[in-house]
């Protein structure tokens, strides 16, 4: 198994200040866990970037913070963001027991192929894209596969019910909850051409249509 570490130093800028620190490529961070003072911390943002990319919500990152002789076994329990332009603002650090079972939020992904999506005929719609487990941190998977090769008609679905997991793992959400299904296709809204939206306006303030270049208007009745 693939051992992600990730160098910490402790924070000491709080508060408006905090701004500089993002400019300068670090993100400030918190470091909390079951029986553990919270504890602030930075990061560097390259680096934290190169880590999670492999680790994920769901793989242990070991934290060194700098003047501690043992790293700190972590999940990444919440990102903040810029909502405009996305970079990370802040990261939270959940130090884990790695011999008690903690909670956690698993990404769906969805492989194979339905012969009704591929021709057309059916839409997919995915409606949960995380599952949540309880399991030991090492234990935890990186992800939880649905095969929606078996979607033979409209309406057929997977719920969380059809997970495959490892028995050490316990999912916690809802069996009942659909993850994927078949629905009919959105149907294509047809506009009408210029004309037909000219007659349908005539129809509802009673007005007549104008009359096409050429045609002869009718006379107004004379006493």
């Amino acid at each position: 198994m693939t051992k992600y570490t990730l160098k910490a130093e402790k924070r000491t800028i709080f508060g408006k200040k905090i701004n500089r620190l993002r400019k300068s490529g670090i993100i400030p961070s918190n470091l909390f866990g079951k029986n553990l003072e919270s504890q602030a911390i930075q990061v560097n943002s390259k680096d934290f970037e190169r880590v999670y990319k492999q680790a994920g919500e769901t793989g242990i990152i070991y934290i060194q913070v700098e003047g501690e002789s043992k790293e700190r076994p972590t999940l990444v329990s919440g990102i903040a963001f810029n909502p405009i332009n996305a970079n990370r603002l802040h990261i939270d650090f959940h130090q884990v027991n790695l011999k008690e079972k903690v909670t956690a939020h698993v990404p769906v992904e969805i492989t194979g192929e339905s012969e009704l999506v591929k021709s057309g005929a059916a839409a997919l719609i995915t409606s949960l894209d995380e599952i949540e487990v309880e399991a030991l941190p090492t234990d935890i998977p990186e992800k939880i596969v649905f095969d929606i090769s078996g979607l033979k008609e409209i309406g057929d679905h997977l719920k969380v019910s059809n997970a495959q997991v490892s028995p050490d793992v316990e999912i916690t959400t809802d069996p009942e909850v659909t993850v994927v299904s078949l629905s009919e296709p959105e149907k294509e809204e047809v506009l009408p051409t210029p004309e037909e939206a000219a007659e349908e306006a005539a129809t509802v303030t009673g007005e007549a249509a104008p009359a096409e270049a050429g045609e002869a208007k009718p006379e107004a009745n004379k006493e």
